[in-house]
């Protein structure tokens, strides 16, 4: 007798090219920060095969803490519109296409805001939210537009319904895993790289964010949450590419709060704010971006 059912057989995203997911094993690390700006980064890497620059987008699978939409300066959109096909549309800043949890949420009734709007959700409800996200968004340029090159997934921290669901259901291309230099954040990532693996999830890489801040007035980096070694150490163990080590910069939250992804900002007043620090970071996303362009063979039909 045949088996009933059998394994899910994974499948692409619906007018996407490439598959990247940007993870963390526990939150507060900078993942969405280095998601968004790493999306940018990618956006401006012209690839001589196509002879234009990468059609990117950023979808935020973050059901119950969505960044994307204040990080992109859109927490106070409308809630997306629908094609004929009841497929959701994109909501633009930026030039950059962006999908979230955060544009579908009601509205609170008492500041008029999706900010304060609580998702109390079992996990069925989740997973049948993430579906919608992953395979109802029609991600063209236009109704007969061209598809995206490489799609960038925030995921949420930690390895619970939302990774696997995606790693059972999507053909993932890469995944990034993001890092601060203490111990505590390294313990997670290893069971972060741990999962991915186990779902047949390629790591593209890994990066260490806040490795350091550079002090504007002396330009001497101050390793304020550790030394990297561990950082390296683990990296090593477990042969995940680095792919940088960005520091502490305050224009780069700053840029976050307003909604101006600090990839997107070079005003000379910023520059001087932010020192040598600033410049850095610039030029280590900017690395990663091009890295990521070559691992995952992007602009390559």
């Amino acid at each position: 007798m045949p088996r009933r059912g059998g394994p899910i057989q994974k499948r692409p995203i619906p007018y996407v090219k490439k598959v990247l997911a940007v993870a963390s094993g526990k939150g507060g690390v900078g993942k969405s920060t280095v998601a968004v700006n790493l999306a940018f980064s990618l956006a401006m890497q012209k690839t001589s095969s196509l002879g234009r620059r990468l059609r990117v987008g950023i979808l935020d699978l973050d059901i119950f803490g969505p960044s994307v939409p204040t990080l992109m300066g859109l927490q106070h959109t409308d809630e997306p519109s629908l094609t004929s096909s009841g497929a959701l549309l994109p909501i633009i800043n930026h030039g950059m296409p962006t999908m979230s949890m955060g544009y579908l949420l009601p509205k609170s009734t008492e500041s008029a805001s999706r900010e304060d709007a609580a998702v109390v959700w079992r996990g069925l409800m989740v997973q049948k939210a993430v579906q919608q996200l992953l395979f109802d968004v029609d991600w063209r340029d236009g109704e007969n537009g061209p598809r995206l090159d490489v799609l960038v997934i925030d995921m949420p921290p930690g390895t619970g319904d939302v990774p696997l669901t995606l790693g059972q259901l999507v053909v993932v291309d890469g995944a990034i895993i993001v890092s601060t230099p203490q111990d505590v954040a390294l313990a997670d990532v290893r069971r972060g790289i741990s999962m991915f693996r186990k779902i047949s999830v390629p790591i593209t890489g890994t990066i260490l964010n806040q490795a350091y801040f550079v002090c504007p007035s002396c330009t001497s980096p101050h390793q304020l949450f550790g030394s990297p070694d561990n950082f390296h150490s683990v990296a090593s163990k477990l042969s995940v590419p680095i792919l940088g080590e960005l520091p502490l910069v305050k224009g780069v939250s700053v840029g976050g709060d307003s909604g101006i992804p600090y990839a997107l900002t070079a005003s000379s007043a910023l520059s001087e704010a932010d020192g040598a620090g600033g410049a850095v970071w610039r030029n280590v996303m900017e690395d990663a971006g091009k890295r990521v362009c070559e691992s995952l063979a992007l602009g390559k039909e």
